[in-house]
């Protein structure tokens, strides 16, 4: 019986394994791609664009009509006429990777527990044989920022690219970020579909009041030669020299008022996270250069009195006044509409090219990886991918290659495997 039961086990974990995406090879041939529609992410676009890169790095971006490259010094050539090629789009604020199925506890990984737990680090529960990441990748969803959850400072966030075999080959960037919830001047009961009254938090002074005398002590503890290291405050170290940013979770326009002026207090680079009415305060915003990595486009308005499509608005009215800002969807699975986001945004007049850099450029520089992503440019990593037909357009959207560091990724997931599945049985 127990070896039975041995033998119905080792076969369920080979299946299990066998149904994850393998992690590229790295590139071992120069590539070049030829006569795509290449948006760089810079806002600038080469309608017949000529991209080449090698050993991983991006070598040659040009104008394929006025500056033809010579075919024969590559070792592969790939005509894309017709396709059009995007960056890698990147995920803020996600729990891609730290939650598998959100109803199962056993799968979530996301928080720890207690109130104050600036130590925790997301990147050592980063699991890369989660099954959700591929289906991300299918939208051009290459890079993302993992980010814990829970308690006041819940921990720090890392930077990984969505492919490699453990977590140590995943990571971009290694804990470059401390996280803060902002308490809340009111507390909501009920639910979207059957939202409850509004009550104010009789409370929210007491716990500003924690939330500064915490950052006070770690700011003089990193000014300080400590005997005895504190864990808590040495993870906080890096705010106050500029080796990290400061992540401030909240979204009412009161509160960001008070976290634009927290932020220069502590003098820390601050970053707030959510943001919906940003749209209030984008004057402020642009004028303390605060940056802001807004939720979810396709949403309700966080008012009563707000427009039924402000959430829809918000993005273009950021862009008008200046404000850095890029897109962003909490949870893990969720990042698969990501794209469609900042496509929402431009159906509302952002321009277009803003919303590419809206998913690229502008969340790679607040992320502090802008030097070597976010944009097509000679130089910078080969992660971007090429589709036919609009990356932002969920009806048009069909990815056919990927590279991420020059390699060529999988683009197999679990839905493409289920919907073959099932068209065999039941037809198109």
């Amino acid at each position: 019986m127990k070896n039975t039961i041995f033998i119905l086990l080792f076969c369920f974990m080979s299946t299990a394994v066998l149904a994850q995406e393998t992690p590229a090879k790295a590139q071992s041939q120069s590539i070049l791609i030829l006569n795509a529609k290449a948006h760089l992410g810079t806002g600038k676009v080469i309608e017949n664009s000529a991209i080449g890169f090698t050993n991983g790095k991006i070598t040659l971006v040009t104008d394929a009509r006025t500056n033809p490259p010579n075919t024969g010094e590559w070792d592969k050539v790939i005509d894309a006429a017709g396709k059009e090629i995007y960056p890698g789009f990147i995920a803020p604020n996600s729990q891609i990777g730290l939650v598998e199925i959100g109803a199962v506890r056993a799968t979530r990984d996301a928080r720890e527990v207690g109130g104050f737990n600036p130590n925790i680090r997301s990147i050592i529960a980063y699991n890369t044989d989660s099954r959700v990441t591929p289906t991300i990748r299918t939208n051009g969803v290459l890079t993302a920022q993992i980010v814990p959850e829970g308690g006041r400072v819940p921990g720090s966030s890392s930077i990984v690219q969505l492919d490699g075999w453990n977590w140590e080959d995943a990571a971009y960037k290694i804990d470059n970020g401390i996280h803060l919830n902002w308490p809340r001047m009111h507390t909501r009961s009920g639910w979207w579909a059957a939202p409850g009254p509004t009550k104010k938090n009789d409370n929210y002074d007491k716990q500003i009041t924690e939330v500064k005398q915490h950052f006070s002590a770690a700011k003089a503890y990193a000014q300080s030669k400590a005997d005895t290291k504190n864990l808590k405050f040495e993870a906080m170290r890096g705010l106050f020299n500029g080796e990290k940013k400061l992540f401030i979770h909240t979204n009412s326009a009161k509160a960001m008022i008070e976290v634009i002026q927290f932020i220069k207090d502590i003098d820390v680079q601050g970053v707030i996270v959510g943001a919906k009415d940003a749209w209030l305060v984008a004057d402020e915003l642009t004028a303390n250069n605060i940056p802001v990595i807004l939720g979810n486009t396709q949403d309700l308005p966080s008012n009563i009195d707000d427009d039924i499509d402000q959430p829809f608005k918000t993005p273009k009215i950021l862009h008008d006044k200046g404000v850095l800002f890029g897109l962003s969807m909490e949870g893990a699975w969720q990042q698969f509409n990501l794209p469609f986001q900042a496509g929402q945004a431009v159906s509302y007049g952002l321009p277009y090219e803003e919303g590419i850099k809206a998913l690229t450029a502008n969340t790679a520089k607040i992320l502090g990886i802008g030097d070597t992503a976010g944009t097509l440019e000679t130089g910078k990593d080969a992660t971007f991918f090429i589709c036919a037909g609009d990356a932002l357009d969920m009806r048009t959207a069909k990815l056919e290659q990927a590279f991420i560091q020059g390699k060529a990724i999988s683009l197999d997931n679990k839905f493409k495997r289920l919907a073959k599945k099932f068209r065999g049985k039941y037809g198109d």
